[in-house]
């Protein structure tokens, strides 16, 4: 069986452990790289993936709210409920395969091909 999921690595667990800790609460990037002690430049694009894998969703604030504050706008992310089901199960065996398999990856074309 063709191996699905985003790849497990420690610091997906990590933002996965996270998020699970209350999947209903939508988190910006700066929040969950401050929690996980990631770089900025590590995190996205493991977000990236998650959400490209089904396992995240995201969504930008309402305008309104940031320019209240006088702070760039931001992009929040929670867990599907697909993505609580696996993300669940991939944190608590993440040696067990170092891919999880879940929701099956959408088609992209490839630029060139």
């Amino acid at each position: 069986m063709a191996r699905t999921g985003p790849r497990l690595t420690p610091q997906t667990v990590e933002v996965l452990r996270l998020l699970l800790a209350a999947p209903d609460r939508p988190r910006y990037g700066r929040d969950i790289a401050r929690q996980t002690k990631l770089k900025t430049g590590t995190l996205h694009p493991i977000l990236a993936r998650l959400e490209l894998a089904g396992w995240v969703e995201s969504f930008w604030e309402d305008p309104a709210a940031h320019e209240a504050q006088g702070r760039p706008r931001r992009r929040y992310y929670r867990l599907t409920a697909d993505g609580v089901r696996v993300a669940g199960t991939a944190v608590a065996n993440p040696s067990d395969d170092t891919r999880a398999t879940a929701v099956p990856p959408t088609l992209r074309p490839h630029p060139g091909f």
